[in-house]
């Protein structure tokens, strides 16, 4: 049974800086593929970021350098570190197993808000 919790959001002036975390269990970063996505009101949720099993990021378009995923295989937890914040990265940001997320399933945990402000 695999169990998030999302961590680190809050808000931020356009900008900034926040640094989200996503502690685990019944996941092993060094066999699963991990995603960070994220839900702004009314839109879609859409893909920010991808951590592989060997520890490679990819990244959404939207991002364009300003993001950086990673993950401690000894904690088996999950960051993503956002710079250059605009308003229009205002939403609710969870992360989740590749495997799941690509099914389409609801994300594992209750995400955690990120709030741009002008």
């Amino acid at each position: 049974q695999v169990h998030v919790t999302e961590s680190g959001g809050g808000l931020v002036q356009s900008g900034g800086s926040l640094r989200l975390s996503c502690a685990t269990s019944g996941v092993i970063l060094s066999s699963d593929a991990m995603v960070w996505i994220r839900q702004a009101p009314g839109k879609q949720r859409e893909l920010v970021a991808v951590l592989t099993s060997s520890g490679a990021g990819f990244y959404g378009d939207f991002v364009k350098g300003r993001f950086s995923i990673s993950g401690d295989n000894g904690t088996n937890t999950v960051y993503l570190q956002m710079n250059d914040l605009t308003p229009e990265d205002t939403a609710v940001y969870y992360c989740d197993t590749f495997i799941h997320w690509r099914r389409g399933a609801s994300p594992w945990g209750p995400g955690t808000q990120v709030t741009v402000s002008l």
